[in-house]
Parts: C-alpha cells; structure tokens; sequence
C-alpha cells in the first residue's frame, strides 16, 4: 500500500493540477472578474516555468515530499497519531486541519519577517491575478514551505492519505482563489464560509499594505476569522483596486530570471514595507 501510494501520488497530483488549471483558464475567459492590463501571452511563461523549477526543486531536496515523510513516520511510529489510537477518519480529518492551519501561521510569518518577505514578495509581484498567480512562488519559499510541512507531518503522525488530499486541497484551492473568475453576490458570500473564495483572496494581493496583510488562508477561511486577520472587501473594490506592490511594478520584472533574482535585489523604488 505504501509504494502504491508513492508511485501514483506525483501521477495524481499531475492530474488534478492539470484538469483545475484548464478548467480556470477557460473559466476566466467565459467570465473574468476584472480586465487584464498585461496578457497572458506576457505573464505565463514565467509562472509556469516557475512551477517546473519548483518541481524540481522540492524532488531534488525532498525525494520523498510530505506523502513520504508521513510513510516513514507511520513505519518508525514517530508523531502524535502513530503513538495515540484514534478512528482513522479522525486523523485524516485533524491532520488536514492542523496542516491548513500551520499553513495559515506559515503565510502570516512570511509576510512579517523582512528576509522571509523578500523569497514571498515574488508572489506579489505579479501585475494581474489569475490562476496562474496561484502557481507563482520562489523555488526557495517553496523549500522553506515544504521544510516546515515535513516537521508538521512527522510531529502529528498524519496519515499518508490525509498528507495527499490535503496536497491536492492546498493545489486546487489555490488555484481556484487566484483565479480572475466572476462569482454571483450571494454565492460567494456563502461559499466563503467553508473556502477561501477568489473575492476574498484578491484582497490579499492589493497594493495597499493594511489589505496584503489580511486573509491569509489558502483553503480554509476560518482561521482569518478566528485570529483577526479577516478583511471582507478591498477599498477601492474589486474593479479598482491595484494588484501587486509597490516595489518591482515594470513588465520586464515579469521576465522568469528577474523573478527568480527579486529576494537578492533592493527594488527600484525601496518601500518602507518590511526592509527595516
């Protein structure tokens, strides 16, 4: 069962990111949220390649990933739910809870600490938001990220199979959040309460320092509302709000090798943000 599970977990997760990527760019073309001022045609290729960097990145570090420390942790009996006899479906469940919500306070740390801001803020940089802006992380965040997820998962003994949805989860919702796709009124009011919704989440991505330091969450939306972090709408609204930050806004930065250089250079225009 165990190499059952490592062999087809990357098939699994290819197949879902590539069906949920279609799904969204088609979803936005029928009905985007906002008007793009910069294309795709300028903006995926370096988004995407992106991915294939951290891909490789995390196979090259990690050989074994997260499905594969929580394997090992389950045949060693290291963590809380090898050690403790609870229903499986429970662990699952508390597994996958507690990793969005490490996740949550990890999002939250990378945004206070100047240094850690620097590997995040590419995330930022981009100049419009779609699905693609979901996908768009430095190889190193992405090392940091899954460092920390290796430490939760062993801790907790989270089973494998809670490890892979909660991968899968985490990849579809954010795609799914990032997306420039129109939701009714009412639809995203009430969706929002059990996932973060791609409403919510743009506010995360305003220009404006006091809205990028609001709703954190990635999939689940109850920890912005539990810890305070909760922002419900952007101040200039949706249509003129300005996506990105201050720092970095010319459409070479956009290029794959300023992107990956971003956390070793001053910005253009030094902010006050979280250089300090």
């Amino acid at each position: 069962m165990s190499d059952l599970l490592l062999t087809h977990e990357p098939v699994v997760r290819g197949t879902v990111f590539i069906i949920v990527l279609l799904v969204m760019a088609v979803w936005e073309i029928v009905a985007s949220r906002r008007p793009q001022r910069i294309g795709r045609a300028r903006r995926w290729p370096g988004n995407l390649l992106i991915v294939v960097l951290d891909t490789l990145a995390v196979r090259l570090v990690f050989p074994l990933a997260a499905v594969g420390a929580a394997l090992v942790a389950s045949e060693q009996g290291w963590g809380l739910f090898n050690l403790v006899s609870v229903p499986g479906w429970l662990a699952i469940v508390a597994s996958v809870l507690v990793l969005d919500l490490a996740i949550y306070f990890q999002h939250r740390l990378f945004h206070a600490v100047p240094w850690l801001w620097r590997l995040h803020r590419m995330h930022h940089a981009d100049l419009e938001f779609d699905v693609t802006t979901g996908l768009r992380f430095h190889p190193l965040e992405i090392l940091l990220s899954m460092g920390i997820k290796l430490a939760v998962v062993t801790s907790l003994g989270a089973p494998a199979v809670a490890v892979l949805l909660f991968e899968v989860l985490l990849n579809v919702t954010s795609m799914f959040n990032h997306g420039n796709v129109r939701l009714p009124v009412r639809i995203d009011r009430w969706l929002r309460l059990i996932v973060v919704t791609p409403d919510m989440h743009r506010v995360h991505h305003s220009i404006i320092r006091q809205e990028t330091d609001s709703n954190f969450g990635f999939n689940l939306p109850w920890w912005d509302r539990l810890f305070g972090t909760y922002r419900d709408q952007p101040s200039a609204g949706h249509l003129g709000m300005t996506i990105g930050i201050e720092d970095f806004r010319e459409a070479h930065d956009l290029r794959l090798d300023r992107m990956l250089l971003q956390p070793f250079v001053n910005p253009p225009r030094k902010s006050k943000r979280r250089e300090l």
